[in-house]
C-alpha cells in the first residue's frame, strides 16, 4: 500500500519542465523513496505533465501533483497538493490563483485527496521567490507564520522552502516546535546523507529536488536517511 502524505518521510520533487532520461527516472521511482511531488515554478504544460506522469506509473510509488500551473491540472494523481506563498507580497500566490484552479477543475479534482500546503519561502533569490515576489522575515515571523498556517488556517501541510539553499536546522526545529497539527515539510539544498539525515531530525518530510538534475548518485543516497 503506498503511504499517504502525512506519513512520508522522504520525498523526491520532479520538474515536468526538466527532461530526465529514463534510467534516471526508473532510478528515481524505484529507490524506495515514499513519493515523488510533480511541480515547478514556471513553464509547466500540461502535455509534459501528463507525460512524466506516465512515465511515472510504470513504477509502484505514489505520485502528487504540485497545482501551481491551472494549466497541467490533469486527474491520474494519487494526491493534490494545492500550495498557497503565506509570505507573497501579492494576493495572487496566496489565494487568487488557488480560486482560479478549483473554479476551473474544482469539479473534476471534487473526489480527489486534495492537501493544502503552507508555503514559507525563506530563500530571496529562488526563482519561486521573484515571482510571488515573497518578502524576507525575520526568524521570529518565520515562526509567526507557521503559527498562522498550522494553528488558525489548520492548513495539512507546513512547507519551509529555501529552494536551493540549505536552511538553518534551529529555525526548522523551532518551526517544529510550534505544529500543533500540520506536517513540516522542508525542502532546499538536501545534496547528501548528512544534511538529509540534519533536517529529518526536525521536519517530518524532506524534499530533494534540484539535486537530482545535477548528481543523481548523491539524489538516490538521501533514501538512506530515512532508514
Amino acid at each position: 500500500m503506498l503511504l499517504p502524505y502525512n506519513e512520508w518521510r522522504h520525498v523526491f520533487k520532479l520538474d515536468p519542465a526538466k527532461e530526465i532520461e529514463e534510467d534516471a527516472l526508473q532510478a528515481i521511482a524505484t529507490s524506495g523513496t515514499d513519493a515523488i511531488i510533480v511541480g515547478g515554478t514556471d513553464d509547466i504544460t500540461l502535455d509534459a505533465t501528463l507525460d512524466l506522469l506516465m512515465r511515472l506509473r510504470r513504477y509502484p510509488v505514489a505520485v502528487a501533483l504540485e497545482v501551481s500551473e491551472l494549466e497541467a491540472a490533469t486527474m491520474g494523481f494519487d494526491t493534490y497538493l494545492t500550495p498557497s506563498v503565506l509570505n507573497s507580497g501579492t494576493l495572487e500566490h496566496v489565494i487568487e490563483k488557488q480560486v482560479e484552479a478549483l473554479e476551473e477543475v474544482g469539479h473534476m479534482l471534487a473526489h480527489a485527496d486534495l492537501v493544502g500546503e503552507g508555503y514559507i519561502v525563506l530563500n530571496p533569490d529562488a526563482k519561486v521567490a521573484r515571482v510571488t515576489q515573497a518578502k524576507p522575515l525575520a526568524d521570529d515571523t518565520v515562526i509567526a507564520y507557521a503559527q498562522l498556517a498550522d494553528s488558525v488556517f489548520r492548513m495539512p501541510v507546513v512547507y519551509l522552502e529555501y529552494s536551493g539553499i540549505y536552511g538553518d536546522p534551529k529555525l526548522v526545529a523551532s518551526v517544529k516546535r510550534v505544529l500543533k497539527q500540520g506536517r513540516l515539510f522542508y525542502g532546499g539544498g538536501i545534496d547528501s546523507v548528512e544534511r538529509a539525515q540534519e533536517m529529518l531530525k526536525h521536519a517530518d518530510t524532506i524534499v530533494v529536488g534540484n539535486i537530482i538534475y545535477d548528481n543523481l548518485e548523491a539524489a538516490l543516497a538521501t533514501v538512506a536517511a530515512t532508514r
